[in-house]
């Protein structure tokens, strides 16, 4: 897509047309003390030979497409079909918007009717939106939710919940009632799993949000969570970063979560060197879930002659007339990427996807098995059950040490998690999917040992 910037001349007859002297003029209603009061700090226009040139130089530092990955962390290397692919490219699809005339556009409707009931199928709850950004904005709009529907303040967050995502959490309370003050940290059990559960939870606790699986791949006893966040009165949220896991485990809605939130990458976006993703979001039934709510809400109806339709339930968005009432500033949902995910679920159905799952739980404990016998490696949580990531300490307790000497070999190691915790700095973090076979494994495990 080419830019078209517009002229000093068309700016300035587009100011006149509207009776406005100037650009600072035109946003005068914007409080001075929250405008930016110098310029960007961006480099200087190129022109396009030097813009093109510039990006083919970027282009070439990427080196992924030939080394098998052992990343995860939030990032998941499945495979997905080229049909996936084909049928985005489809004009219809490629070239689609946010519908402003919701109905006239069934087809987009009901593609997203269709992602909600995936995301709510995945997640046992009964009411999912149109897609958020990714799980990181997802995991911090169900803060801001429950914490409208609690009227509560506090917000405790396990220190299991992926980093980049407790850090998306703490930017939206920024300025929002107490701010940072609010959110408290769920300090991890040697076990992995949120510890001191019953000291921490009080009575003026908004919500408790726990991963499932958590960053470090352990999985939580998501029950007991929500029997002591209940009984407080407060809400349970789950972050659940690999959504395969949940073709293995049980949903997190039946468990007692009353918002369940995770990243639908895994399920059908390939990896693109960070983005773009999708955010999936999943409630309880009821009147006050459903108003509060952030995003889109697509529901299913009959028009005048009994043939099913669908129709735009619920949009409480910013730019829509609810403007500073609205529960989220997303102001549209990730559609190519949700209907990416809708296909290729589709292609995999429920047979598929649960198949999925058990190969890359029985490909994980195969590779666990193979490093926990190797001499100087340890795992971090040994008896903790996992479904396909998980925590190594490494021989020479340097992990970045590990992942820079196994890439000329041509694997990504994993992720090393002294750079999101320098007391981790002696550990890796392993994901294993379905796309890594037997001969591969064995060979990362031999690579590992050669260290």
């Amino acid at each position: 897509m080419r830019y078209l910037p517009h002229t000093p001349e068309e700016i300035e007859a587009m100011l006149r047309a509207i009776g406005k002297g100037s650009v600072d003029e035109l946003f005068e209603q914007i409080p001075k003390e929250v405008r930016l009061d110098r310029a960007l700090a961006i480099e200087p226009p190129l022109d396009e030979p030097s813009l093109m040139r510039h990006l083919d130089e970027l282009s070439h530092r990427n080196r992924a497409a030939d080394l098998i990955s052992f990343l995860g962390a939030g990032a998941y290397d499945h495979p997905i079909s080229p049909a996936v692919d084909q049928l985005l490219l489809r004009s219809e699809f490629y070239t689609a918007y946010t519908p402003y005339q919701p109905e006239v556009a069934q087809g987009t409707l009901q593609s997203i009717f269709e992602f909600q009931t995936i995301v709510s199928e995945l997640f046992g709850l009964p009411v999912a939106n149109a897609s958020m950004y990714d799980g990181a904005s997802a995991a911090a709009e169900a803060v801001l939710m429950a914490k409208r529907l609690t009227r509560r303040e506090r917000v405790l967050v396990s220190s299991g919940v992926h980093p980049h995502y407790r850090e998306t959490i703490d930017t939206y309370l920024q300025g929002i009632g107490s701010g940072k003050a609010a959110i408290q940290a769920l300090p991890l059990g040697e076990d992995g799993r949120p510890g001191a559960l019953d000291n921490l939870v009080q009575d003026d606790i908004a919500a408790v949000v726990i991963g499932y699986p958590n960053f470090y791949g352990c999985v939580t006893d998501v029950r007991r969570a929500a029997e002591i966040a209940h009984r407080h009165g407060a809400l349970l949220v789950t972050v659940t970063e690999e959504p395969f896991a949940l073709a293995l485990l049980e949903p997190p809605g039946e468990l007692g979560a009353d918002i369940a939130v995770g990243e639908g990458q895994p399920l059908g976006v390939p990896l693109q060197f960070g983005g773009p993703y999708v955010g999936l979001f999943a409630c309880r039934e009821g009147r006050d879930f459903l108003q509060q709510i952030p995003g889109r809400l697509v529901g299913e109806t009959v028009d005048k002659n009994g043939e099913r339709g669908y129709v735009l339930t619920l949009s409480t968005r910013e730019q829509h007339i609810r403007r500073e009432r609205a529960t989220s500033n997303i102001c549209t949902n990730t559609g190519l990427c949700a209907l990416s995910v809708t296909i290729r679920m589709c292609m995999l159905g429920k047979q598929g996807f649960i198949e999925a799952g058990r190969q890359c739980l029985a490909k994980s404990e195969y590779l666990k098995a193979k490093i926990k016998a190797l001499a100087g490696y340890s795992l971090v949580y040994p008896s903790t059950p996992t479904f396909n990531e998980f925590a190594v300490r490494v021989r020479g307790g340097s992990a970045a040490r590990v992942v820079d000497a196994l890439e000329p070999k041509g694997f990504l190691a994993g992720f090393d998690l002294g750079r999101v915790d320098p007391g981790r700095a002696d550990q890796l973090l392993i994901a294993v999917t379905e796309r890594a076979s037997r001969a591969d494994l064995d060979a990362f495990a031999r690579a590992l040992d050669a260290l």
